[in-house]
């Protein structure tokens, strides 16, 4: 029997990270897992260089970190009798498939549900994927989601329904 008691999706805001969420949630509620929900904040820091940093934006960090943990704060509001255990988590770092997979280590994440764009090879050649990176590199499963191209997760569908 699969036993997901941690679900992890990892988010960057954009529609497929979206349809990730609605997975993840769906899932979190069918296993009565804790939700966790990550946004890898860039690290302006190591960006723009030290000296720089220091001497023009001391504080862009943190705004940048403050506004990501404010969309987390929103795109978690959940209007359920039951709301799901959820933890919302804002890390930074300049390698975003790492800190995904740092991250899943660490809180012993069962399953991590990503969005992938699914661009075509030359511009994953040119931009890399996150989402293959996060696949070739966790230490548990790893399910990706494409834009709500064919959407699995259907809102209030009545269980007696389903099993039909």
């Amino acid at each position: 029997m699969i036993a997901l008691k941690q679900i992890l999706v990892a988010t960057d805001f954009s529609e497929v990270a979206d349809a990730a969420l609605a997975y993840g949630r769906e899932l979190a509620r069918t296993f009565g897992a804790t939700l966790h929900v990550l946004h890898v904040a860039d690290d302006v820091y190591v960006r723009l260089g030290g000296d720089a940093y220091v001497a023009v934006l001391p504080e862009l960090q943190q705004d940048i970190e403050k506004h990501a943990q404010q969309r987390l704060a929103e795109l978690l509001v959940d209007n359920d009798k039951n709301p799901l255990p959820v933890k919302p988590v804002v890390v930074t770092a300049t390698a975003t498939a790492l800190a995904i997979v740092d991250y899943a280590a660490e809180a012993n994440i069962d399953l991590i549900v990503v969005g992938t764009h699914g661009r075509g090879a030359v511009a994953h050649l040119l931009m890399g994927s996150v989402a293959e990176r996060v696949v070739r590199t966790a230490r548990c499963p790893v399910l990706t989601v494409r834009s709500p191209e064919r959407d699995f997760v259907q809102p209030d569908l009545p269980v007696a329904s389903a099993r039909a």
